[in-house]
């Protein structure tokens, strides 16, 4: 496909919306969604609306100029867009794949008709095929089960002194997780870091992709973020370990809040320093 000056490409693998300047960066992408199970959709599109490309670079598919999660993608994000045909790679008559046209947004866009990528006879391709294609009708509207706010506190009784570790998980789709986690005999900022971290393996065991993070601890928001030095070799080692799990994520954000925006949080602590060191409970319910 011939590139065109000043034109972009908006492509959908997953729950990820990657913008592409040159088409031919988009190809790894086509030959390797079957494998990760994940369809791709591209569509075309010119003069990025500068709103939309200063909130994209603070985001991060590879290789793309910016990328942002399907999840906050509004009507009119990319101006209009057109339909852009891709070769589809498990087709042996060399077929494209066309996604729907009659909608000029991503987020009502991302269709496709099947009925433009039927060609081989072959159980196994028509097999791989479909498999794409339904992969490609995802609706962004599903995207919002992938993402969760994270609430963590630690209480510490003595400081350091029995302590507990707690996190509410709010999922976009209803799910409310209260956890907490006995953390024995610790200091505070010890209790805050396992509560982070009892929260963040919680959402990747249930699945969720992106991710808020708040808490009211300063010293763990801001030594995750890189914007303080982590001097206690402790704390190194909390740091590190949540950090290996926000990389889990296709998005993450951390900020820090007023403690008395943080109380359930802080209910779920508390109630864990009476926990045995390890122990941890869960309740959960739908809203």
């Amino acid at each position: 496909m011939a590139e065109e000056k000043e034109a972009f490409y908006v492509v959908k693998k997953g729950n990820v919306v990657g913008i592409y300047k040159s088409f031919s960066d988009i190809q790894p992408l086509l030959s390797s969604s079957q494998v990760s199970g994940e369809g791709v959709s591209v569509y075309k599109g010119y003069s990025l609306p500068q709103k939309t490309e200063e909130y994209l670079v603070s985001h991060g598919l590879k290789g793309a100029t910016y990328s942002i999660s399907a999840a906050h993608v509004n009507a009119g994000s990319f101006g209009q867009l057109v339909a852009c045909p891709y070769q589809d790679p498990y087709s042996s008559d060399g077929g494209t794949v066309m996604a729907n046209s009659s909608s000029k947004n991503l987020q009502g866009a991302m269709q496709v008709d099947a009925s433009k990528g039927v060609g081989s006879s072959s159980f196994s391709t028509n097999f791989q095929r479909n498999h794409i294609l339904n992969g490609l009708q995802a609706e962004f509207s599903t995207n919002t089960c992938l993402s969760c706010t994270l609430y963590f506190d630690g209480a510490s009784k003595g400081n350091p002194g029995p302590s507990g570790a707690g996190a509410i998980l709010r999922a976009e789709d209803g799910k409310v997780y209260r956890l907490r986690e006995g953390v024995g005999i610790q200091t505070n900022n010890v209790a805050e870091y396992r509560a982070l971290i009892l929260g963040l393996k919680q959402a990747i065991k249930k699945g969720y992709k992106h991710i808020h993070v708040q808490g009211d601890s300063l010293l763990v928001c801001n030594q995750i973020q890189g914007l303080w030095k982590v001097n206690n070799p402790n704390m190194g080692y909390l740091c590190n370990e949540a950090k290996l799990l926000k990389d889990k994520f296709l998005s993450f954000k951390i900020n820090h809040i007023p403690r008395e925006y943080n109380s359930q949080a802080d209910i779920q602590a508390n109630r864990a320093v009476s926990l045995q060191a390890g122990q941890v409970e869960e309740d959960c319910d739908s809203n």
